[in-house]
């Protein structure tokens, strides 16, 4: 049960994807969501599909320590213009799944966890489309606030496993732009168990 609930509280941050976070550790403070851009005349019937998790960079992630293979994202819309999120991962041998609901915010293309109650430690969370051309790469911001604790990443999606160094290049500048280091920016192996088909 404590590793079930370990595993949900680390999937909350975006996905299931590399460490476990150690509480005593000094995290990098997280930008004011003010200074996080956001996609201009976000379409939320073009964001949704597949993406591959290609590039992560976080506050609470150290290159080389954790989760190096790739996994995808689903978002699948709804009526309400919420998604429906799953992400699909490898662990071990076994395929993960992991479902999340996020509900839109104050803008478009801003979102916060649906279903909150569920998820008793999380004070807060906000997930932001920074960039997208929805049919090649997007680039999304999280924030999640637990145990007064704020945690930030941001992902690199691709509609397929590989993007040009260009788009990888602003990845990492974005990364940056947050106070990350190169340290905290690690792209992922592309594999094909579990996120093909």
């Amino acid at each position: 049960m404590a590793v079930a609930l370990l595993c949900l509280g680390l999937t909350l941050l975006g996905t299931l994807p590399t460490q476990a976070q150690d509480s005593s550790r000094t995290l990098i403070p997280s930008p004011p969501l003010s200074k996080v851009p956001l996609q201009p005349d976000f379409q939320h019937d073009q964001f949704q599909g597949k993406w591959y998790v290609i590039g992560v960079a976080g506050n609470a992630f150290q290159k080389g320590r954790g989760r190096d293979t790739m996994y995808t994202d689903t978002y699948e819309l709804k009526d309400d213009q919420s998604f429906n999120v799953t992400a699909t991962l490898l662990r071990g041998q076994v395929c993960d799944h992991w479902i999340r609901t996020f509900v839109p915010g104050d803008q478009p293309g801003e979102f916060t966890l649906g279903n909150r109650s569920s998820y008793r430690l999380i004070q807060s969370y906000v997930v932001r489309v920074t960039a997208t051309n929805y049919d090649q790469f997007a680039i999304v911001f999280f924030k999640k606030t637990t145990r007064n604790r704020v945690y930030f990443k941001t992902n690199l999606y691709g509609r397929t496993k590989e993007l040009s160094p260009e788009l990888k290049q602003r990845f990492v500048n974005f990364a940056k732009s947050l106070g990350l280091s190169d340290d905290n920016i690690n792209f992922l192996e592309p594999i094909a168990k579990c996120i093909d088909g």
